[in-house]
């Protein structure tokens, strides 16, 4: 694991600590804004501990699940808000506080058990089966009394299969839409507080109804009075730090008593899962940090003429209030508005997958809740995202591995698929994965095994969930909120198109990546993915290059791309450019042996030379090639090249002596 080792100096201002985590796994793409950083290799004599204490320069406090957070990360976080030990100081820090902190303990024990007691005598008088639809209700109607804290856990338990059951979660996901608003003139107080003004000089309107209720705010819709432009402000509510730090000190006091019985009955540490819902929690709580999360989302899509990211008012904004630009899309789920705006719906359901791929597998930066109300489609052909509040973050690692899973998946590898569980964070270091191989290799070929055309992602997590019960499975937080992302972007597609298949979009898009992207480690799987048991699989490079195509062309068609009045600087890809790959091939068989003999045996193979094939693979490519950029390309790279071919052939030469 890399470590390293901050300028904590530096970071002085409220939220520039809890960014250093986000620009390092973003550092570039975002040189400008990077923190500074040192970073050195982790030697076998590096701890976990002993990194904190390198971190932190002094021992550090954390608990051992904040350490295993970090180790899965492969990030460093020299400074964050939360910690177990920064939760209990804000806690305990006046007798008040301690007060309050029983009353509130008392409050929810009261209630849970209160709850847990006729979930006990369900199971005594046999008939916990057929009331799950009525407990159920129970608890998500608990959650709300409970308060933002409550609410907030049941949105997560609502994608945890790790942890509750599908029934319950199902009920649990009305939370996600369906919480009842503050009343307005609490909210308006707060704006203006923020403000530090009234809001009759800075609005000229504002709705007198809120557009929308989440769990830590809500919005209205406004007019700026100076300029007239339409804004969406959101507000939170009030006196809800105490509440939520409170409710984070009791979440960890009670797992530190569960943990035995977690990792024994789950197969997972409950400090841990507390560790990440505490630590998002506070993130989303903080309106600064979205607003840096937005202008991150706007620098990763500014090239992209596909994608609106609303941009966000600085000086009207603070920790507990955001403004920004009002979004007048239509709602994903109403197909019909969108056909009657002469929007094409594959053209649409193209880009909102590519879009997520790319925030997934290119970014490190991912959407954490698009649900229909987050996602619109502009008039003009566009995905519009909103609410940035809860997002998940990937490192540059996590990344590479999501890759390497799709190249095991194509390439049927389910012993690696399985180690990608361990490298992922989903399983524990160590764990015995030949159990789960069989297993692994059933789900996916009985929901690939008949084409692209039969698989739904849908059903492939529902026998995921399945598994995890089975195995001992602790899916991370963030892939929690991946996997949650991915399920509600699948079902809005499945609004708009009854008969969408998620992989006929994907693999499209994964194909042109891995075929384009200039990125080595990408190269690197293209050739896992194009050999396999070290023969050439001509069939699957042809499939490879129509399927990119086809996610270039049906791009193409997406009216965002028609209009004629729009910034120069944004790239549209018209074809397929295969310039720097076919560049760096050459190099490759120039400089790698292994690769030359491997491609030598791929014309050669089975006594006969494949014309042909090579042939039939030109013919799909030969629009696409510009002869002459390839051939300038190629010949600005012969001195280097020629060079590193010398030194390669020197070194064998030398090895065999």
């Amino acid at each position: 694991m890399e470590v390293c080792v901050a300028t904590i100096g530096m970071i002085h201002s409220d939220t520039g600590g809890l960014r250093l985590n986000r620009e390092w796994n973003r550092r570039q793409r975002h040189q400008v804004r990077t923190l500074s950083t040192f970073r050195i290799s982790n030697s076998a004599s590096t701890t976990p501990s002993t990194s904190s204490a390198l971190l932190l320069g002094k021992p550090s406090l954390g608990s051992s699940a904040m350490e295993q957070l970090d180790i899965e990360r492969g990030v460093c976080i020299p400074f964050r808000k939360y910690t177990p030990e920064t939760v209990r100081n804000k806690v305990l820090e006046s007798r008040g506080a301690i007060l309050s902190l029983l009353a509130r303990g008392a409050q929810i024990v009261w209630n849970l058990g209160f709850y847990w007691s006729a979930l006990t005598y369900d199971c005594l008088v046999g008939r916990d089966e057929e009331v799950v639809p009525y407990r159920a209700r129970q608890l998500r109607n608990l959650l709300c009394d409970l308060g933002p804290s409550f609410i907030k856990a049941g949105q997560v338990l609502a994608n945890r299969p790790d942890i509750i059951r599908e029934d319950y979660m199902n009920e649990l996901c009305i939370l996600q839409d369906d919480v009842p608003p503050f009343p307005n003139q609490v909210a308006f107080a707060i704006i203006e507080d923020e403000l530090g003004q009234p809001l009759e000089k800075v609005f000229s309107k504002i709705s007198s109804q809120t557009i929308a209720a989440a769990s830590l705010g809500q919005v209205y819709r406004a007019t700026l009075r100076e300029t007239g432009e339409d804004v969406a402000i959101k507000v939170q509510r009030p006196g809800i730090e105490p509440i939520i730090y409170r409710d984070l000190f009791l979440f960890r006091t009670l797992a530190s008593f569960l943990n035995g019985i977690s990792l024994q009955k789950l197969g997972c540490n409950a400090e841990l899962i507390v560790d990440e819902f505490g630590e998002k929690l506070l993130e989303e709580l903080d309106y600064t940090l979205e607003a840096r999360n937005i202008e991150d989302f706007i620098e990763n899509f500014k090239n992209d003429p596909t994608v609106k990211i609303p941009r966000v008012y600085k000086k009207l904004s603070g920790s507990r209030v955001l403004v920004m630009e009002w979004i007048d899309g239509i709602r994903c789920t109403d197909p019909q508005a969108i056909k009657e705006a002469g929007i094409d719906v594959n053209g649409f359901l193209t880009v909102g997958v590519s879009a997520a791929l790319r925030q997934l597998l290119e970014f490190g930066l991912f959407h954490g809740d698009p649900h229909p109300g987050n996602i619109f489609a502009m008039r003009d052909g566009r995905i519009a995202y909103v609410d940035f509040g809860n997002v998940a973050v990937l490192s540059q690692q996590n990344k590479q591995i999501l890759i390497d899973a799709v190249v095991h998946a194509v390439n049927e590898d389910y012993v690696e698929m399985a180690n990608d569980f361990t490298r992922l964070g989903f399983l524990a270091s160590g764990t015995d994965v030949s159990p789960i191989i069989p297993a692994l290799e059933a789900i996916w070929q009985n929901s690939s095994g008949k084409g692209l055309s039969d698989f739904n992602f849908r059903s492939v997590t529902g026998k995921f969930n399945q598994l995890v019960y089975q195995y001992p499975i602790r899916i991370p937080e963030r892939f929690s909120l991946v996997i949650r992302s991915l399920l509600t972007q699948e079902g809005i597609c499945f609004t708009l198109k009854p008969d969408f298949k998620f992989l006929e979009v994907a693999y499209p898009y994964v194909a042109k990546r891995l075929l384009t992207d200039p990125n080595p480690a990408l190269r690197e799987r293209l050739i896992q993915v194009l050999f396999k048991d070290g023969v050439f699989q001509w069939k699957r490079l042809e499939n490879l290059i129509v399927l990119a195509k086809e996610n270039v062309a049906k791009m193409n068609n997406n009216p965002a791309l028609q209009v004629k009045n729009r910034s120069m600087n944004w790239q549209v890809q018209k074809k397929l450019d295969l310039t720097d790959t076919i560049r760096d091939g050459a190099r490759m068989f120039l400089v790698d042996a292994g690769i030359r003999r491997q491609l030598l045996m791929a014309f050669t193979e089975d006594s006969k030379l494949h014309i042909q094939e090579l042939f039939d693979v030109y013919r799909l490519v030969q629009d696409e090639i510009d002869v002459s950029s390839v051939a300038l390309e190629v010949l600005r790279d012969l001195p280097e090249v020629t060079r590193e071919f010398m030194l390669s052939w020197s070194e064998s030469v030398l090895s065999d002596r």
